[in-house]
């Protein structure tokens, strides 16, 4: 089946976003010695491309970025952060990818709930404060650039990317190859516009993201069940410091 305008420009405006948190979490892999999982061929998955993991009834689920502890080009280690990044133009589709999102990722988040990773979701173009709230209630840290900032950005460089439902196909299809008759270089321009734009949600995610990664435990109490909870005093052996 023929891939519709309106879904390839959704894929680019997707693959800017993507590229606009790159960096910065690549910083973050650097200064916590994590290794930055993203869609590139890596040895210890054969060559393949993409990223993705299987939950504990063997289903497996796509993502975007994935940070891990004792990972390498070689490796797979464990993983510290999923990242998923989503774009939706109507409203009435983003509740929908909101519970696919969840659906996806806390089944990881179980199996992997030893090691504690970050839950985050950058979301592109129009989100539902319902679906948002749905998203941070289940613990997802949350990036989102609305579609106006988008628009903004590929403005920046001359490029009209707004659309609804009432633009024709056509019209769409000129849009996509204004933004391809770009330079590597303009491409990349949008991506830094779009970065300034948002400059202080970004640093606010990536905050969340670095909070769950210096999270340690520093006292286990162990105290045993089966004494009579009246008669039992707490000795200095019971506790066990971390």
């Amino acid at each position: 089946m023929a891939q519709s305008p309106a879904h390839k420009l959704g894929q680019i405006i997707g693959n800017v976003i993507e590229e606009a948190i790159r960096t910065d979490l690549n910083e973050v892999a650097k200064r916590h010695g994590l290794y930055l999982d993203w869609n590139h061929p890596r040895s210890a998955r054969d060559g393949k491309r993409k990223v993705s993991w299987k939950d504990n009834l063997g289903n497996s689920h796509d993502l975007d970025y994935v940070l891990e502890a004792g990972g390498s080009d070689n490796e797979i280690g464990v993983p510290k952060a999923f990242i998923e990044i989503a774009h939706r133009r109507y409203t009435k589709h983003s509740r929908n990818k909101a519970q696919e999102i969840q659906g996806a990722i806390t089944p990881l988040a179980t199996k992997y709930r030893d090691s504690r990773p970050f839950l985050g979701v950058v979301l592109a173009g129009i989100f539902t404060e319902g679906a948002l709230q749905q998203l941070e209630s289940n613990g997802f840290g949350i990036l989102y650039f609305d579609f106006d900032v988008i628009v903004e950005a590929f403005s920046s460089q001359g490029i009209d990317a707004h659309f609804d439902e009432d633009t024709s196909d056509a019209q769409v299809q000129q849009k996509i190859n204004a933004y391809q008759r770009l330079s590597p270089r303009r491409k990349s321009q949008i991506t830094c516009r779009l970065r300034e734009l948002r400059e202080q949600d970004i640093a606010h995610f990536i905050s969340l993201l670095e909070n769950s990664l210096k999270r340690t435990v520093t006292r286990v109490i162990i105290a045993p069940s089966w004494q009579n909870e009246r008669n039992y005093i707490p000795q200095r052996s019971d506790r066990i410091y971390l």
